[in-house]
């Protein structure tokens, strides 16, 4: 196998600038978006939340089957060029509705919301299924995870920076340009992986992969350390705003968050290239429970400890992102599915992200309502619910995972 050139893994990997930069706004900023334009409940938006990412989750597998059976005849490229289409108008018309009524406005936000999660869903699997069969060499495949989402790091500052100060006009016109122009890089100048036929292309092969021992340990770390990232994730703004009430510092805190994060990661890989991805996303695990546990107990004004807790836990941050897809990629090649099996295996990977923030949305902001938090109140036992489910419980999932990640046969890939 050719050995990646500095210009390769740059064309790769710039294509995660633009689907980062549209995930953080339906990750982060929708929901409020949504519950200030038109006055949805958290229960109704979390309950759309739910419904449109299992949705967008369980399609995944057959995304991933469907590039498994024809990626010999049209290369991973062909499924990122359908893709374009669905991203750039999903996201347009999510976040330009009409003036509409109240049940219409819900409908409306299912249905973009759909739209733009399938051309996602498309593109990033199509994507990381084209870096993992690209290499398997240690170094490398870390230092093209790596390279891929510090693109997507950067793309997420992108989407911070411009939200609060240009709106989302300027975003969605940055966004279709940076996602027409990656595309087209990724698709001229990025190295083409050797492409072979699935030995098995039947509906059988979406459950491939867990037939993998090791997939199924890294599978159980993914869902447990996920559902902790997704937590904070979705209920960032209303603890900015409420519990802090430092809404107008919102943007500035997720920049110094992924800074740090894109910051931190050249050390990470090189940290896994002579210890091991497993070892050290298990360490990075730990610290990350270690700083963001502080968070839990701050008080309104506290912008100057909020902001270093956003710096080192965003530095952990890294080796969430780089790590964990590169040990993926040492999973496929050590069951003999390189070139083969990439969708599937990426297929049931997405489907777990999509079901981790599915299950953050569907059940955290119902249950905060239920517990009397109301967006806008600052005070009382509604915030004091809403500090234990954003800074405690997450903690606690990652010191689960941790665990999970210590006793796994994940140590010599």
């Amino acid at each position: 196998m050719t050995k990646l050139t500095s210009s390769s893994f740059v064309a790769y990997g710039l294509f995660g600038l633009p689907l980062a930069l549209v995930a953080l706004p339906i990750y982060v900023y929708v929901p409020q978006f949504y519950a200030e334009r038109f006055g949805l409940s958290l229960t109704l938006i979390g309950a759309a939340l739910l419904a449109a990412r299992v949705f967008d989750a369980f399609i995944d597998p057959l995304i991933g089957l469907w590039i498994d059976r024809t990626k010999s005849r049209t290369g991973y490229g062909g499924f990122i060029l359908i893709s374009l289409p669905f991203l750039s108008l999903g996201f347009l018309a999510l976040f330009h509705p009409p003036a509409l009524l109240h049940d219409a406005a819900l409908l409306w936000f299912l249905g973009t919301l759909l739209l733009v999660y399938v051309g996602f869903s498309l593109a990033s699997i199509a994507h990381q299924s084209w870096g993992a069969a690209l290499t398997q060499e240690l170094a490398e495949r870390s230092r093209l995870t790596a390279t891929r989402e510090a693109c997507g790091l950067i793309g997420v500052v992108l989407a911070a920076s411009l939200t609060g100060l240009l709106g989302f006009d300027w975003l969605i016109a940055i966004f279709v340009i940076t996602l027409s122009i990656s595309a087209a890089v990724l698709i001229k100048l990025a190295p083409q992986p050797p492409l072979s036929f699935a030995l098995h292309a039947g509906w059988s092969a979406m459950i491939e992969p867990f037939h993998n021992r090791r997939f199924r340990w890294l599978f159980s770390v993914l869902i447990v350390n996920g559902i902790a990232a997704s937590i904070p994730a979705t209920l960032f703004l209303f603890f900015a705003k409420d519990q802090l009430q430092l809404a107008q510092y919102a943007g500035l805190f997720l920049v110094l968050y992924f800074v740090a994060a894109a910051c931190s990661m050249p050390l990470w890989v090189a940290l896994a290239k002579r210890h091991g991805e497993a070892r050290i996303w298990l360490i990075a695990m730990l610290l990350s429970a270690a700083a963001f546990i502080w968070a839990y107990g701050l008080s309104s004004g506290a912008a100057i400890p909020f902001a270093v807790i956003c710096v080192m836990s965003g530095l952990t941050l890294g080796a969430d992102l780089a790590l964990p897809p590169a040990l993926l990629a040492a999973v496929i090649a050590r069951a003999g599915h390189s070139g083969q099996r990439e969708g599937a295996y990426f297929g049931a990977w997405s489907w777990a992200t999509k079901m981790n923030l599915a299950l953050a949305a569907g059940i955290s902001l119902p249950l905060l309502e239920q517990l009397g938090y109301v967006p806008g109140t600052v005070s009382g036992a509604g915030t004091h619910a809403l500090s234990v489910a954003y800074a405690l419980l997450p903690c606690v999932l990652k010191l689960v995972a941790a665990s999970i990640l210590w006793r796994a046969p994940l140590h010599d890939v």
